[in-house]
């Protein structure tokens, strides 16, 4: 948490000792010790508390995956994008489909690159205006 090494905290000791002194330091390192455990005693509590007031339905909720260093925006999309009850189409499948969809998609994909593309009208869908 504090990336201390043993080293500083060495330092950090004989600092403390020179600085504070031997005769009130006893004093000091009782104090920091009751702080850390009131500072515990607090964390439990709340913890306990927000249990409680949630309820018992947000007990198996994963909290991890509402962290925001989880966030991959392609990912969002591409399970946006995909359907859960179909697969994605692939390989041979994929012309089929394509075929299976729509006449006009598939007389354009089998067009030459000759032909006129005024033959084949423009997809319009009168719905969606």
């Amino acid at each position: 948490m504090f990336d201390i090494n043993g080293g500083e905290l060495i330092i950090i000791v004989v600092l403390a000792v020179l600085l504070i002194g031997p005769e009130r330091l006893p004093g000091y390192a009782a104090q920091l010790a009751s702080l850390v455990k009131r500072g515990k005693r607090l964390l439990q509590d709340t913890k306990a508390r927000v249990d409680t007031e949630l309820g018992p339905e947000f007990k198996d909720v994963d909290w991890s995956k509402l962290d925001p260093r989880q966030y991959d925006p392609r990912r969002i999309v591409r399970e946006a994008l995909m359907d859960d009850d179909e697969p994605a189409p692939a390989g041979p499948t994929a012309a089929a489909a394509g075929s299976a969809a729509g006449g006009a998609t598939a007389a354009a994909s089998t067009r030459t690159s000759d032909a006129p593309r005024a033959a084949v009208p423009a997809p319009f869908d009168d719905e969606a205006t």
